[in-house]
């Protein structure tokens, strides 16, 4: 069967995912964020091995178009809402062996961007939300009504890098005091005057404030350290871990989680910088990561900056 076009998001990198579990002998695999099914549908097709094939999804929306696109393999599915940091307890419960495959894709779907009432996009007027799990949490609007200036500083600097995070801060606390800040068009409204943007000149500044709130709103850095350092300690020998991820920050964590596993040594310990030997548990089979082909940006434009990393577990 081939992996459908048909569907609202496409998958990105996804025969650079292929080719990377390509010569993995699949029992159990763990999709922490199954989406719309894509990366699923070609693993599944290709992989007829497979036993057990946990989705993992925030969105119960997605849970539901990938349920119907795996159709096909229903007998082999078993779909879990919630965070992927927490496939560990997932596979506890439901009693499966541990993984010898892993995939996360940490972009934000095109369905999510594109509904105004989810709230990522400045673009589209909406609710300020941006809960991947809208059951839970705290939304944008609450962070962006509620946090000190100095907690909304300190978000804009570190998620989103804004250089003009400051004046991002002390802009929004002002304008709130008049009226709250309620939607998607509030925010970019309130903010544009103090972040000109010149198109010349690099990102709007708005997409980084927006991405910096999303990543506050569904704790997405904390997750994703936690969860590459679960997943490699339950990894099968000669499985095997891919994560593709969208911006320096996440692919920061990700490739100083996935080079200290590789690594024979501890970080300096400070005492004359002597370095105390350890065991490497992985082997990096991507030194640098994997980006898209050309045709892969010209037919989906927002797979640009998608980076793929994989380790491979080495045997006890």
């Amino acid at each position: 069967m081939n992996p459908s076009t048909s569907h609202p998001h496409v998958s990105v990198l996804l025969e650079e995912v292929l080719q990377t579990f390509e010569s993995t002998h699949l029992i159990c695999f763990v999709d922490g964020t199954l989406g719309a099914g894509g990366h699923a549908e070609a693993i599944l097709a290709a992989h007829p091995e497979i036993k057990f094939y946990l989705g993992i999804d925030q969105d119960a929306q997605a849970l539901e178009l990938a349920a119907a696109r795996l159709k096909p393999w229903a007998d082999k599915l078993i779909l879990k809402q919630g965070n992927f940091a927490d496939f560990d307890l997932f596979l506890k419960e439901l009693q499966l062996p541990n993984p010898n495959g892993f995939l996360v894709d940490l972009g934000v779907s095109s369905m999510q961007l594109d509904q105004a009432a989810r709230g990522f996009s400045f673009s589209k007027e909406g609710p300020l939300d941006m809960r991947m799990n809208q059951e839970i949490g705290h939304t944008a609007a609450d962070i962006v009504n509620n946090a000190t200036e100095y907690e909304l500083g300190k978000i804009f600097r570190e998620y989103g890098e804004e250089k003009r995070w400051r004046n991002a801060a002390r802009t929004i606390v002002e304008a709130r005091q008049k009226n709250p800040i309620l939607t998607t068009t509030d925010l970019a409204n309130v903010l544009r005057p103090a972040l000109p943007w010149n198109p010349k000149k690099g990102i709007n500044p708005l997409t980084l404030i927006f991405q910096a709130l999303r990543i506050s709103v569904n704790k997405e850095l904390e997750v994703l350290e936690i969860f590459v350092t679960k997943a490699i300690d339950v990894l099968l020998p000669n499985g095997r871990l891919a994560v593709i991820s969208f911006h320096s920050l996440e692919d920061r964590i990700v490739k100083n989680q996935m080079r200290f596993a590789a690594s024979d040594k501890f970080e300096t310990t400070g005492l004359g910088g002597i370095f105390r030997d350890k065991k490497p548990i992985v082997s990096l089979t991507t030194k640098k990561p994997i980006g898209p082909t050309d045709d892969e940006v010209d037919k989906n434009p927002r797979s640009r900056s998608a980076k793929l990393r994989v380790v491979e577990k080495l045997p006890d």
